[in-house]
């Protein structure tokens, strides 16, 4: 059916002609190509909103597959507001939150048990660390920092701990025999990292027949944004889902893949019509927010790309101040004429003839390494800002710390967790003691946890250390006994006071201190806006938490200028 048959229907008022396409398409694949401010995310939500209104699919038929959680939260409440309540039902979220929720669901068919917690970039150093003292490797030729980067890659194409090693090379052979205690020691403490959300979720589905047939059923719709920016094991997911209908929508740009360097494979979108030759394809190429000059300068740059689908943009808007280029000696220079401007814009002193407020600013730079000498010019002029992925509030000591602890309360057997908070605060388990569990731990074949349950029986502790570690188990199975239906913000609140955590920081009397505390009581904030919101208990909030990406943190209401790098100003 196409736009014009539907005359005027209110979910195809305001569109354009080729975007009354794409909502109204009906069965079978879809590649939408939409250049920036193409009005895509508009497609996407009426797509959706028509598929529950006008072909009849159940809202828990469709699943929405975005990049970030801030985009899948804006997909959801846009839906909701053209279908209603009804949209609650869908499945909108990022690959690894979809993955998150499928994997929980199928948990004791993969080996694991529902409540294991996400692992992220330090808690993988940490382990991939511990991982290649074990084996007596040098750390300096097996940098946790390579490994990381060596497994996700593998993963990301995969690849487990057996292929990996078939790359050949003694030092692949050594890298290999890390991979594969690093898995081992994942499922031991029930815990996986943000690749295995993806590639466990596939070799689930490639694996298990009537598993893959259930979702395919449960799935009649399956829409996939960005696609240029997926990688090999996001690409298999979605055929995978969509394998039994073929009902999949792609929409992305190949004249905007930036991802390649973690693995995004350009060729994912340039092929689609490889893999489904019956395929529809729909190019947005009115631009919604620029002016034609802005347009005509993009048009010009991506023209010299090498493989693309190929499309123009434009817009009625035909004038608009030109592109400008600056040249200057250093960066020093560079941020100084930054800030200069900003202030200007800010004072109305700009071409269009009015003041801009600090939130209809941005600064985009190309690595997060340019923004130090940006703030320092910028905070010189006093000028209020935000950094979108600089040093991130979830990274922060103390909040990680308190992250462990309401861990511990859902997955105990978390031993990466439990290192980080079985002495913090200080409470006299020295690392010689936990050396000594750990030992009887592997001797004995228990996890850590087990091991500190069965503290009387481990050989050479002292007596205070026992009573110690017999102090911390009571700890944690009095905040877990406590923990069950309530509020999460209460549960932090005990966690941070029954521990000790908050005495000790209130204890040291220093600006640090303080501050410290400051954070640890804007995660009960955090906690309590979640609360609010009512999208479920502890185990829900730490997945919520453990998923953040950069882009997530982003405010728009903020009166500050916005310091971003490109690759963060993707999708906002």
């Amino acid at each position: 059916m196409s736009g014009r048959r539907h005359g005027d229907h209110p979910l195809l008022a305001g569109l354009n002609e080729e975007q009354r396409r794409a909502v109204t398409h009906g069965e079978g694949p879809l590649l939408i190509l939409a250049g920036a401010g193409s009005g895509k995310t508009r497609v996407l939500t009426h797509r959706v909103a028509w598929l529950i209104a006008e072909r009849g699919v159940q809202p828990h038929e469709i699943v929405a597959i975005t990049f970030t959680n801030k985009a899948a939260a804006e997909m959801k409440e846009r839906i909701e507001a053209l279908v209603g309540p009804v949209a609650r039902t869908m499945w909108v979220s990022t690959f690894h939150s979809m993955c998150a929720r499928l994997l929980r669901r199928e948990a004791e068919r993969i080996g694991y048990r529902p409540n294991f917690t996400i692992h992220d970039e330090d808690d993988r150093r940490r382990l991939l660390r511990r991982c290649v003292e074990e084996l007596g490797l040098d750390p300096k030729r097996f940098p946790p920092e390579m490994l990381a980067r060596q497994i996700s890659d593998a993963k990301n194409q995969l690849l487990g701990p057996a292929e990996f090693r078939e790359r050949g090379g003694r030092l692949a052979q050594a890298a290999a025999d890390v991979f594969d205690l690093y898995e081992r020691r994942h499922l031991e403490m029930n815990a996986m990292d943000f690749d295995d959300l993806i590639m466990k979720a596939v070799q689930l589905l490639e694996t298990r027949d009537d598993r893959r047939e259930h979702y395919q059923r449960a799935f009649r719709h399956v829409l996939v944004d960005e696609y240029q920016d997926t990688n090999h094991a996001q690409y298999r997911l979605a055929n995978l889902l969509a394998g039994g209908h073929r009902n999949l929508v792609v929409v992305g740009d190949d004249d905007q893949s930036i991802y390649s360097w973690r693995g995004a494979d350009i060729r994912n979108i340039l092929e689609f019509e490889r893999d489904y030759p019956d395929a529809t394809v729909i190019r947005l190429e009115r631009n919604y927010r620029s002016t034609q000059p802005i347009l005509d300068a993009a048009n010009a740059v991506v023209a010299h790309n090498r493989r693309r689908k190929g499309k123009r943009l434009w817009t009625p808007r035909r004038q608009g101040a030109l592109v400008q280029v600056v040249e200057v000696d250093d960066e020093r220079a560079e941020a100084r004429f930054v800030a200069s401007e900003v202030q200007r814009l800010l004072a109305g002193e700009g071409d269009a003839g009015r003041a801009y407020g600090p939130d209809e600013i941005a600064v985009l730079y190309r690595t997060n390494a340019q923004s130090r000498v940006l703030e320092e010019e910028v905070g010189r002029y006093g000028l209020r800002y935000q950094v979108v992925g600089g040093p991130r509030f979830y990274e922060r000591a103390e909040v990680r710390d308190v992250l462990a602890y309401l861990t511990l309360l859902v997955n105990p057997s978390d031993t990466a967790r439990l290192l980080r908070v079985l002495n913090t605060p200080r409470r006299g388990i020295g690392d010689a003691s936990v050396q000594r569990l750990q030992a009887f731990a592997a001797a004995a074949g228990l996890s850590l946890w087990e091991a500190l349950c069965r503290v009387g029986e481990v050989p050479g502790l002292t007596p205070a250390a026992q009573r110690a570690v017999a102090g911390f188990v009571a700890l944690l199975r009095g905040l877990q006994a406590g923990a069950g239906g309530r509020p999460v913000a209460e549960v932090v609140r005990s966690v941070v006071e029954e521990s000790g955590y908050a005495a000790a920081l209130r204890a040291e009397r220093t600006l640090e201190a303080e501050g410290r505390l400051e954070n640890v009581e804007e995660l009960v904030g955090v906690a309590a806006e979640f609360d609010r919101r009512g999208e479920g208990g502890l185990e829900e909030f730490l997945q919520e938490v453990a998923l953040l990406s950069d882009a997530d943190t982003y405010d728009e209401s903020a009166a500050r200028i916005t310091l971003m790098t490109l690759h963060n100003a993707k999708g906002l």
